[in-house]
């Protein structure tokens, strides 16, 4: 069956392929598109390369014939996802979700069909849950199945603090499954756990059981960690495309290939070529050009790639100044260089920007800043502030 191959390829977790087979006969013979379901952290406003992986899976399904349906965590975003965590996750307050979740339409949509998509918000049915409805979805699922999973099991050996509200988010989360009735639930492959949660409410609600494909996890900038929101180490699919190509340029060369096959479009047979040449020991940099164009013109186009490229060159082989870079009018007084900074919006916070001081990644017309009680002043020209390797700024008089 070739739909089935090409819907598997790339997944980590297929449980089970036989039952996805039979759900995807099935639709063919009613008409009935199933029903995909993903669910979206709203711990953060933007959508990363890393969530992509998934989203880009769920386009696949969508380009088959089927409903994409996107789970908004508003609910389940107050409780925190606990999976992977070593500590109790901060809970969001309606404010910070609302806020998250402003922009996350517009940037899905950049993957996937608006005409194929059900964007749902979990507090549309666990909101109006009584205390008997959450002791009744409570009661179908057992501690010890809670407490098994490693993550739980890991901060009981070792004396960390487990809260009885974080016990609740697999089962509000699985709840979900159950009120969209999905076919097929996608995930990271950290979600796998979750997911069959989802799978066993629905067999004990009386529904067919959802199938789980959970797919790899893209790791981040820092080359450890998987790329998140909340480890601050993303690449946004929304950020311009210099600074995208910026970043994935920085990525360690062990991930190239994980990026490769993750993010772009090239096929198994192209892969193999790249990986030939990673092994022929070829210039990790040229490679890497190459997959930051791929993925700029994912998001953006070819034309956009190219401009990104040659910026990159210019600024970081031939140590030029951008074409373009924001300006900041300086007032006759002054102000202090962390204010500045902040101001600009070169980083998001006055904290960060100490940070980038004391790690000696801020300079001023090409000298090195380090004194974060510096008062920068006007002068007779046009002064040019840097922050980090891709942040530019250009300082006038107010």
């Amino acid at each position: 069956m070739p739909e089935l191959e090409s819907l598997k390829h790339r997944v980590v977790h297929l449980e089970t392929e036989e039952e996805l087979k039979v759900k995807l006969e099935k639709s063919h013979k009613t008409g009935r598109p199933l029903r995909i379901k993903l669910g979206i952290d709203a711990s953060g406003p933007d959508i990363h390369l890393g969530f992509a992986v998934p989203l880009r899976k769920l386009r696949q399904f969508q380009d088959a014939g089927h409903i994409a349906v996107l789970i908004i965590g508003d609910f389940t975003g107050k409780i925190g996802d606990p999976s992977g965590r070593s500590k109790t996750r901060p809970q969001l307050t309606d404010a910070e979700i609302k806020a998250n979740v402003k922009r996350y339409r517009e940037q899905a949509f950049q993957i996937l069909d608006p005409e194929k998509c059900e964007f749902r918000y979990n507090s549309e049915w666990s909101n109006p849950l009584t205390g008997p409805d959450i002791i009744n979805i409570a009661s179908r699922y057992t501690v010890a199945r809670i407490i098994e999973r490693e993550d739980f099991k890991t901060r009981l050996e070792c004396g960390i603090p487990l809260h009885m509200h974080e016990l609740l988010y697999p089962l509000f989360q699985g709840y979900d499954s159950v009120a969209v009735k999905s076919d097929v639930e996608l995930g990271g492959q950290d979600q796998y756990w979750n997911l069959l949660v989802g799978r066993e409410l629905q067999r004990e609600f009386g529904q067919e059981p959802q199938v789980i494909m959970t797919m790899p996890i893209l790791v981040g900038l820092d080359g450890t960690k998987k790329m998140s929101k909340s480890f601050g180490n993303y690449i946004s699919i929304s950020e311009p495309p210099k600074e995208m190509f910026g970043k994935l340029m920085s990525i360690p060369d062990r991930l190239i290939m994980d990026f490769f096959r993750l993010c772009t479009n090239r096929t198994d047979e192209e892969l193999r070529t790249i990986e030939q040449r990673i092994n022929a020991r070829e210039n990790p940099r040229n490679i890497k050009a190459e997959l930051a164009s791929d993925i700029v013109t994912i998001y953006y186009s070819a034309e956009a790639a190219k401009h990104a490229a040659q910026e990159f060159d210019r600024i970081f082989r031939h140590k030029g100044l951008p074409d373009q870079m924001p300006e900041f009018s300086l007032p006759s007084e002054g102000v202090n260089i962390i204010e500045l900074i902040a101001q600009a919006g070169l980083l998001p916070s006055k904290s960060e920007a100490r940070r980038k001081l004391r790690e000696g990644a801020v300079y001023l017309d090409g000298e090195r800043i380090k004194d974060i009680q510096l008062v920068v002043m006007p002068g007779s020209d046009s002064r040019i502030l840097k922050v980090g390797k891709r942040r530019f700024l250009r300082l006038r008089n107010g």
